[in-house]
């Protein structure tokens, strides 16, 4: 017999051998909760038969041995001629009837008439053995009536509890936490992340994504690029590629492009078919960079946008002597533009300059800082001014306006006269011949496309720094540009800010980005102010523009 407890602690396979002793049908197809019932169903039917079975054999075998002893004590008793005949019945059925403790008598005294003693003794304990059977009858029957009645009445009750632990464990089973599926680790497919940088290619087919934390030099952040790919997306130096990278397995050491996401902010495919930048037909610059808001209070950007404005393409030179305020100016025109135009990539190029102003330049403009300074090699400065050119040509190739503000494209020049090998051909300040057409390079590809993006370049020109090299420099980017915008060292030296020239700065075709009503009303401006000097100008266009909120406001005011 097997209980729920025993049941529930068994496995499977131990309850299908309980089963098969229990001839138990189809015990095989059935779980474990539903054969446990069976068990405990049949084993429930099987109690009445299995206790009557096994009394029956106990009868007769109880009814043969007293009536054996009795028969031999009998005739022991008749040789011995003793009278005491009834204590191993007694004891006999003591041991399998306690019932027989009731029919217990005073033992007979001994007495002449031991022969008919002996029988009546004999009669007694017959009657005895009769009496006992009818007993243990009537008790096995009265056992078995209550034995059913009794699974009769706890069936129901029986079922109900056994519903409600199993409703109980399925519940338990239900709130037991899920382990969670941890799969093996994969290099190759679960290491893969995104990855961002821009291609600077080698001469042997296969290039490197360098990273703009490291101004586009080598690192160990380099990502490298594979010949198949570059042929199949049409690569080149400059290429902005964003897509997933692989670790390095065994034996390598750069991480590896699997996949291109997105080059140069497009699909692929959309820029599969690009044309090249030396091949895009050039234009004046038509839209205008508002770099003033119309409440704004900035002076220097409000002047700017009067005498001097820079459109999409402007090729702009600042020129300024020695601590005239041109870093100054630099910033404020690319955070105007930053606020005002945020679909333009702007770009801050610091070339061989002081190390406290490239931080401060990182942490007051919204724009990307790429510096090296004064105290890097030349080679460097050359290296980086050329990523961030070939960076702006991808760019402007798929469409994107780009803005690169520059200081100074004169130290600029300097570094690219450093490394350029001597040609025997010395111009005079110590420039070589062939050390320019870099830089001019650099500062001519400023452009507005037919029909697509623009490149503008701001940049700083320095004068009057007592170096004959600086003057021939400026020579010859003098007429280069398109824009110019001229700082007078005598207003900074009277702390007059904006330290600019006013009468000496213009934009050539601002026509192409002013209004009509706007040009006529500077033309009579500039009539006003060309017999001033810079100081008289300066101060002049302070006073007025101090009382107006916006430049419409102030250009209204002028009739009255």
């Amino acid at each position: 017999m097997h209980n729920l407890q025993q049941l529930n602690e068994m496995i499977l396979p131990e309850l299908h051998e309980v089963a098969e002793k229990l001839n138990i049908s189809n015990f095989s197809s059935l779980g474990k909760e539903e054969l446990i019932q069976k068990i405990i169903t049949s084993q429930e039917s099987a109690k009445p038969e299995d206790a009557s079975v096994q009394e029956k054999p106990k009868r007769p075998r109880v009814r043969k041995v007293t009536k054996k002893e009795v028969v031999e004590e009998g005739e022991a008793e008749a040789e011995a001629t003793e009278t005491p005949e009834a204590e191993p019945v007694q004891q006999t059925l003591n041991l399998d009837a306690p019932q027989v403790e009731e029919i217990k008598e005073p033992k007979p005294e001994r007495t002449e008439a031991a022969p008919s003693r002996r029988r009546e003794d004999r009669r007694e304990v017959k009657h005895t053995v009769s009496e006992v059977k009818r007993n243990e009858e009537a008790g096995a029957e009265k056992q078995e009536e209550k034995a059913v009645e009794n699974t009769a009445e706890n069936a129901p009750e029986q079922q109900q509890g056994e519903n409600e632990q199993r409703q109980h464990k399925h519940e338990k089973f239900q709130q037991r936490p899920k382990q969670e599926f941890r799969p093996i680790f994969s290099v190759e497919a679960d290491a893969v992340i995104e990855g961002e940088g821009v291609l600077e290619m080698m001469p042997d087919g296969y290039g490197f994504l360098r990273s703009s934390d490291y101004q586009y030099l080598s690192s160990p952040d380099d990502i490298y690029v594979s010949p198949s790919q570059v042929k199949l997306f049409g690569l080149r130096t400059g290429d902005t590629v964003h897509g997933t990278v692989r670790p390095p397995k065994e034996g390598e050491k750069y991480f590896a492009l699997l996949k291109v996401d997105l080059l140069n902010g497009k699909s692929p495919g959309e820029v599969r078919d690009r044309v090249q930048f030396d091949f895009l037909t050039p234009l004046f610059p038509q839209e205008r960079f508002r770099l003033s808001d119309r409440n704004s209070n900035n002076m220097t950007l409000r002047m700017i946008d009067l005498f001097s404005p820079i459109g999409k393409g402007q090729r702009g030179m600042i020129v300024a002597q020695p601590k005239t305020g041109k870093t100054t100016i630099l910033k404020e025109i690319a955070n105007g533009i930053a606020a005002n135009h945020p679909e333009a990539y702007l770009i801050v190029l610091l070339i061989d300059e002081r190390p406290e102003e490239v931080t401060d330049m990182e942490r007051s403009v919204r724009a990307e800082v790429v510096a090296s300074t004064f105290d890097e090699p030349a080679d460097k400065h050359v290296k980086i001014a050329n990523m961030v050119l070939q960076k702006s040509k991808r760019l402007v190739e798929c469409g994107h306006d780009v803005v690169i503000v520059l200081d100074s494209i004169t130290r600029l020049a300097r570094a690219y006269n450093t490394v350029a090998p001597a040609s025997g051909k010395v111009l005079s300040g110590g420039v070589e011949a062939n050390a320019l057409q870099k830089p001019k390079q650099f500062f001519g590809a400023a452009r507005k496309i037919e029909n697509g993006g623009s490149l503008t370049i701001i940049a700083t020109a320095l004068i009057d720094t007592g170096s004959r090299m600086d003057e021939v420099i400026f020579e010859e980017f003098k007429g280069t540009g398109n824009m110019e915008l001229q700082l007078d060292r005598r207003l900074a030296n009277k702390r007059i800010y904006p330290a600019i020239d006013v009468v000496s700065s213009s934009t050539r075709r601002d026509d192409l980005l002013l209004d009509r009503d706007v040009m006529q009303r500077m033309w009579v401006l500039r009539k006003h102010l060309g017999d001033m000097n810079a100081e008289e100008s300066m101060t002049f266009l302070l006073q007025q523009m101090k009382g107006t909120k916006s430049n419409e406001e102030f250009l209204i005011g002028m009739n009255g």
